[in-house]
């Protein structure tokens, strides 16, 4: 069986790495297509280094842009390669503009298609995401589930024919490499930082970096948090925070007297298995990423959502994480008041969720 793989930022990459790997050892052809959506050596190639996915077969090196321009240069760089290569099935992950142009490509080509993460539900349309999500999954025929709320998200829309609950592949890969992260990573040694001893952060969403009361509100709050934050910072958020002037790299210590370390504390994107370490071993963590929210809840480390939303609802439910959007009290609050749940029911299946997605390709 030969898989068309498309795959083209961060998140996909830790998605696809349990699958890629349970492809090739099923002795299945996995033929990697990177749109290049995520370019810099932090946001891609290291992904590839540390969790030993092979190098794409073709990279289509689109790069960033407007999201219809985006979309439309990805959708005819994968239609190419999936004419030429003339795969049995087509493989997209998440809701990124990478998702989407591939479900395209494979729909109009009348090439099987196979979704992994579907069936996730915001229920905010003026997210982009949202809307790949939507597309994607009413295009697949394949719909890999990571929970049973998004089992019963896909029925309310009608679609239950080819929906399977396999659990989630980033579990798969916390379970893989976490003791890996463990051994050889060594970013809190590099930022002379403590297990608990710090808050971590991260911002990456266009509700919150493309709007500047957002942004500001956000990182006012960071600011008025005593604790040290540590802010591996997304290139698009860089930019939008250097365009507002939020940020004098003159002043680089907090107000307050005595204190040493400014809040947030600056640094590049990490590649995974530091971002494992800050994680496990952060007090607290904030964040807008949907996988951040869900690792947190793995490694048992409470979590404040910057947004009044989540597809991942099963994080909120149980305890472990709290909406607080980018209101400036809402957070503060969080922090101060956020305890820890006694148990975490095991809710993303049972850590081999890329096999089971495998199983159902040769049904």
């Amino acid at each position: 069986m030969k898989v068309v793989s498309i795959v083209g930022a961060r998140p996909q990459f830790i998605k696809a790495a349990p699958v890629s790997k349970a492809l090739r050892t099923a002795g299945h052809q996995d033929f990697i297509v990177h749109t290049g959506q995520h370019y810099d050596y932090g946001m891609s190639q290291v992904f590839f280094e540390e969790l030993s996915i092979p190098q794409p077969d073709v990279n289509l090196s689109v790069g960033s842009g407007d999201h219809g321009w985006q979309t439309g240069q990805m959708l005819i760089g994968i239609e190419k390669v999936l004419i030429a290569e003339k795969p049995d099935w087509v493989l997209v992950y998440g809701d990124t503009n990478s998702t989407l142009a591939g479900a395209l490509a494979a729909v109009k080509l009348h090439i099987p298609l196979a979704h992994v993460e579907a069936g996730l539900r915001s229920y905010n349309r003026k997210m982009p995401e949202e809307h790949n999500r939507v597309l994607t999954d009413h295009c697949a025929d394949l719909l890999f589930c990571p929970t049973q709320i998004a089992v019963d998200n896909l029925a309310k829309e009608g679609i239950t024919r080819g929906v399977h609950l396999v659990g989630d592949t980033m579990y798969d890969a916390v379970l893989q490499f976490g003791e890996i992260a463990r051994q050889r990573s060594t970013i809190l040694c590099d930022l002379g930082i403590q297990p608990k001893g710090y808050l971590l952060a991260t911002v990456h969403r266009q509700s919150n970096t493309d709007n500047p009361e957002n942004l500001r509100n956000l990182l006012a709050a960071f600011a008025e948090i005593k604790e040290p934050i540590i802010f591996p910072v997304h290139p698009r958020t860089r930019q939008k925070i250097a365009e507002l002037d939020l940020y004098n790299p003159k002043s680089e210590t907090c107000a307050e007297p005595g204190r040493s370390i400014r809040n947030p504390r600056f640094i590049e994107p990490v590649g995974y298995l530091d971002m494992l370490m800050l994680e496990r071993s952060a007090r607290m963590i904030l964040t807008d990423s949907g996988g951040i929210q869900k690792e947190a809840y793995w490694l048992g480390v409470p979590c404040i959502t910057l947004r009044d939303e989540t597809e991942w609802v099963e994080t909120v439910q149980t305890g472990w994480n709290v909406l607080a959007g980018a209101d400036i009290e809402r957070i503060l609050q969080s922090v101060r008041s956020v305890t820890l749940p006694i148990i975490r029911p095991a809710i993303y299946g049972d850590g081999h969720a890329a096999l089971h997605c495998i199983s159902l390709f040769t049904r």
